[in-house]
């Protein structure tokens, strides 16, 4: 894992006393079904949903990717949205900036990125809606990351556990002088219940 990204990672799982127990409560219903996959020896896959899968669910894939291989464990993440729009520049820029490699594969609107986070340890990332062909269509946890996802998404078909661990959107700074400021905080606030989930789970 790269240096940068495990000294994040390391200063944010000392600070877990600042996740409430409320929402502590919510974070460990995850890790106790991640734990339940893991004991029956079954494949863990994770989909973070938000609305237009630019942002938030994005953020949701990638650090659960890192957090769990922070800890030492093998997961299968994904992102979705209700509709599909393209991963966002100024999530990829505060990934950036946090250590990770971002490398896009095709020139297209919606490209197809490599968020990668260490030598072999990446995230594949892209805009799509939850029936995408390259998602997992059971035997997975769908991750609600935004109010509205989880209100015009009352079903998801094939999903052992829905949760809905929504988060403000970044997206109201846009351009504006507190953009980067914020995006750092909200991927920080990802990143730090995705390691707080996995700092739970024994092997």
């Amino acid at each position: 894992m790269d240096q940068n990204i495990r000294n994040r990672c390391e200063i944010l799982s000392k600070n877990f006393k600042e996740i409430n127990a409320e929402r502590k409560i919510l974070l460990e219903k995850l890790a106790n079904h991640i734990q339940e996959k893991l004991n029956s020896e079954k494949e863990i896959n994770l989909i973070y949903v938000c609305t237009h899968n630019s942002r938030r669910s994005h953020l949701g894939q990638v650090w659960s990717k890192v957090a769990a291989d922070f800890y030492g464990f093998s997961i299968n993440t994904f992102s979705a949205g209700t509709e599909a729009t393209a991963f966002n520049e100024n999530a990829i820029n505060t990934l950036i900036a946090a250590g990770f490699e971002v490398k896009k594969l095709d020139g297209n609107p919606n490209p197809k990125s490599d968020v990668i986070f260490g030598d072999g340890k990446s995230s594949l990332c892209f805009s799509k809606t939850s029936d995408d062909e390259s998602l997992p269509k059971e035997n997975f946890v769908a991750v609600m990351t935004c109010g509205d996802a989880d209100e015009n998404c009352p079903f998801i078909p094939g999903c052992d556990l829905r949760i809905g661990t929504t988060y403000f959107d970044p997206k109201s700074f846009d351009n504006s002088v507190l953009q980067d400021e914020k995006y750092t905080e909200r991927s920080n606030q990802i990143a730090m219940e995705c390691l707080y989930v996995f700092s739970l789970i024994k092997k």
